[in-house]
């Protein structure tokens, strides 16, 4: 039996994952063709007050470990964030669809009823039942920053479009 929960999270952030992995390819390659440095692209923000494109695609990476491992009742995997180029990009998302990857539909079962505790320990801690988790906090989130980066390329004259963002489904 397939969980609901793996099935609303995995393949969803699997499919937009690999969709942002090829974006990213196309700003590397789109840079490398107008002569464009590539720092110009990783650190485009679209206002001052925003994370440039690189954290963005961190932010994206980490949301989508911490949801499944959060679903899965797994510790969510660190990570540095020290990621400084497009190759780097390319292996924070080879390692996080790993991680995906490697996670079992099983492991989700009964997770739409689990607690899931943000920021413990803080002024802000908030506990969220898994279905709330998911639909109403950590898959906004993840495509809040996967938009920002497709928003940020395409602002910055990189070739795609909707189908693009959206992979192969």
């Amino acid at each position: 039996m397939n969980s609901p929960m793996y099935s609303h999270s995995i393949p969803v952030l699997q499919q937009m994952l690999t969709a942002l992995q090829a974006i990213l390819a196309s700003a590397e390659a789109h840079a490398k063709a107008k002569s464009i440095e590539p720092a110009a692209l990783l650190q485009a923000r679209l206002f001052p007050d925003m994370f440039p494109l690189l954290k963005q695609v961190q932010i994206a990476a980490d949301f989508a470990r911490g949801i499944a491992a959060r679903l899965a009742g797994v510790p969510v995997p660190a990570s540095e964030g020290k990621e400084q180029s497009f190759a780097d990009l390319a292996a924070l998302l080879d390692q996080t669809l790993a991680f995906l990857a490697g996670l079992d539909a099983a492991q989700f079962e009964g997770s739409e009823t689990r607690s899931i505790v943000l920021r413990p320990g803080t002024p802000k801690e908030k506990t969220l039942t898994g279905q709330v988790y998911l639909s109403q906090y950590g898959l906004p989130q993840f495509f809040f920053h996967v938009t920002t980066v497709y928003a940020l390329l395409r602002h910055n004259g990189v070739e795609i479009g909707k189908r693009d963002y959206m992979g192969a489904y």
